[in-house]
């Protein structure tokens, strides 16, 4: 058991302590974690930090999760960081981390106090491997890893570094709504985090909106999948080359979801138990429909405007299918099902300097409407 000096603080209901850890608490107590990396294993471009920082080793601490709630390491800040660090320690000048970091345990601690239900006593931490995790601060305690790495054979930043608190506010017990409310919180507020995180974040947030959470999982599989259309075309998180934001996709596969709902009957936990398998045929069958259009540079048929359209019509999509005997999980079956748009509608719909800036003019409400309005036609 680790103790530390803390002060129990309570604001309104919560309550939570003030702490100073040392680097070596740290290292041993702390997990950090992402929801992804923000490149892929095999396709990282192998940089050298100008700060000196071992990336193979410093990567080795981070694990990805889909129950984490930060985003992807920057690089780029962790070098400012150790060569941030590394300024003051040879300045001997300005606290390196005056603000605290927050810190969420994954069991309930024990506090004892000083006096008589007085705030000011202390902290008992289990040294559990990896009990606390970062809601704020992940990449300040990152760049303390590398600093203390990189400077392994100075002696003078060793010893500057064991005698190094670093102030922490730590929650126990706290439930993941509560860490994810936080966090949003905390990041648009301050950092103004983009909204396709905080939408993203959302469905694990209220747990009880399955729909949303769904959505995600969706979107994150025909983003992630090598046989998707859409690999690496969405913007997951905010993050990415793609140029289609994850956050819009979402609320319509939600809109979806919640129309079959209103329907009654069995059909809508069906079609949602089923819907990453179609979703994944149907924008393929999409993709084959309009070759040149989603393949093409000129065109905008892989953007978010038209993207919502298809996933639009899902609807009538399924209920052509019903009334002619076919099946949308059935590749050939779609396949022939949506073959009509190629004749109706056709790849130069999309052109953006032609049909598709035309009737765009309306606006981008409106140009889903439209081209949702056609694609429904074109079924019939």
């Amino acid at each position: 058991m680790i103790t530390v000096p803390a002060t129990r603080l309570q604001q309104f209901s919560s309550v939570f302590y003030q702490a100073a850890l040392s680097v070596n608490d740290v290292n041993r107590l702390v997990r950090f974690e992402v929801l992804s990396f923000g490149e892929r294993k095999g396709k990282r471009r192998k940089k050298k930090s100008r700060a000196g920082v071992h990336w193979e080793e410093l990567e080795k601490r981070i694990s990805g999760s889909g129950k984490a709630y930060q985003r992807p390491i920057l690089r780029k800040k962790i070098d400012e960081l150790v060569r941030y660090y590394r300024e003051r320690m040879e300045n001997n000048d300005i606290a390196p981390i005056p603000g605290a970091v927050i810190l969420v345990a994954d069991k309930r601690l024990e506090f004892k106090s000083a006096s008589r239900d007085g705030p000011l006593g202390h902290l008992f931490l289990p040294e559990e491997e990896g009990i606390l995790r970062t809601l704020d601060g992940q990449h300040r305690l990152l760049a303390l890893a590398a600093f203390q790495d990189a400077e392994a054979e100075n002696p003078i930043a060793q010893q500057g570094l064991r005698d190094l608190l670093v102030p922490a506010v730590v929650f126990d017990h706290q439930t993941s709504s509560h860490s994810v409310e936080m966090f949003v919180t905390i990041n648009t507020k301050h950092t103004k985090l983009k909204k396709d995180v905080v939408v993203s974040l959302s469905g694990r947030r209220l747990y009880e909106d399955k729909n949303l959470a769904v959505a995600h999982d969706i979107i994150r599989s025909l983003n992630d999948r090598q046989d998707s259309p859409l690999q690496d075309d969405i913007r997951l998180l905010g993050v990415g080359k793609g140029r289609v934001s994850q956050a819009p996709l979402a609320s319509e596969i939600q809109r979806l979801f919640q129309t079959y709902e209103s329907a009654g009957g069995g059909a809508a936990k069906k079609f949602k138990d089923e819907s990453r398998d179609f979703f994944l045929k149907y924008f393929k069958q999409v993709s084959q429909v309009f070759p040149k259009a989603w393949n093409g540079r000129k065109y905008s048929l892989k953007r978010g405007t038209a993207l919502r359209a298809f996933i639009r019509v899902v609807p009538d999509v399924i209920n052509a299918a019903r009334s002619r005997g076919l099946d949308v999980h059935s590749a050939r079956d779609l396949g022939s099902l949506l073959e009509p748009w190629a004749e109706r509608i056709g790849d130069a719909r999309f052109e953006t300097e032609g049909e598709w800036r035309m009737k765009s003019a309306g606006g981008g409400a409106s140009t889903i409407d439209i081209l949702a309005r056609e694609l429904r036609d074109a079924l019939m």
